[in-house]
């Protein structure tokens, strides 16, 4: 049976906010694939209304003690939260102790009557920093399936998605996901939704052809201009999230392809 959706709030960090996916006149200068299910949403909805309370850089534990209450308080039909991916790039993470407060959050809003998304993490396996933390994004994503089974949530598995092995999907961070990769995650949210478009991958772009020492000299730059400051705030407690304000954060219509603020 198809849902009827006529509001949307999305939950979560980075991936949600929507970085990698620049656009400079939307609020935090990005546009994401939350934003793009909104906007399929609204076609199929008359007064739709979208929230997006997301911030780069938040753990669990903020994301939940600053967005849960917001979004129970809106009660929307349709809520996305995926949260834990900054928790397991931590040295060290409770994994079970996270999923828990994962756990009772999901329940929270599914007895407000709202449909859930939730997400497993990305399989880290071929990733050459982070491949280490396979195992614990493993695990992660177990007790997540668990929190969907019981939930009944719509569960969005990115762990299988091997499309996102090619690096067209990624922003030159290496970290979040380029515009290619949001238009990748939103066609498999609606999909999941069994939401009906017409939306159409856009043809990856040729990849570029490097030689090794281009690729270690690629190496190189993207360690001094992106891991080195990661790991840095990762050793000073400071977040790329400090100062950032959600971007939509109340319910507001979408109209003209975007979301429209209120005020």
């Amino acid at each position: 049976m198809a849902l009827d959706i006529g509001s949307y709030v999305a939950l979560g960090d980075s991936f949600t906010e929507g970085v990698g996916d620049p656009d400079p006149d939307r609020p935090n200068g990005v546009r994401g694939w939350a934003d793009r299910v909104a906007e399929v949403l609204a076609t199929r909805h008359t007064g739709f209304r979208y929230a997006n309370l997301a911030i780069r850089g938040r753990k669990m534990a903020p994301i939940l003690a600053d967005q849960l209450e917001p979004a129970l308080a809106m009660r929307p039909d349709l809520v996305s939260i995926y949260a834990g991916g900054n928790d397991i790039l931590r040295p060290s993470v409770d994994i079970d102790a996270v999923t828990a407060s994962y756990a009772d959050a999901a329940r929270r809003l599914r007895a407000t009557g709202a449909h859930l998304v939730i997400f497993t993490g990305f399989d880290l396996g071929w990733a050459p920093v982070f491949g280490r933390l396979r195992g614990r994004v493993a695990t992660y994503n177990e007790l997540v399936r668990e929190i969907a089974d019981d939930t009944g949530a719509t569960l969005v598995d990115f762990w299988r998605m091997r499309e996102y092995r090619d690096a067209r999907l990624w922003d030159v961070d290496r970290i979040h996901m380029s515009s290619l990769g949001h238009q990748h995650m939103a066609v498999a949210v609606l999909d999941a939704l069994e939401v009906p478009h017409d939306e159409q991958l856009d043809p990856l772009p040729d990849p570029p052809e490097l030689g090794p020492r281009e690729r270690r000299a690629a190496d190189l730059a993207w360690a001094r201009a992106h891991a080195a400051p990661w790991l840095q705030r990762r050793l000073t407690g400071r977040s790329s999230g400090d100062g950032v304000r959600p971007r939509y954060p109340a319910l507001e219509p979408v109209r003209h392809g975007r979301p429209q603020q209120v005020g």
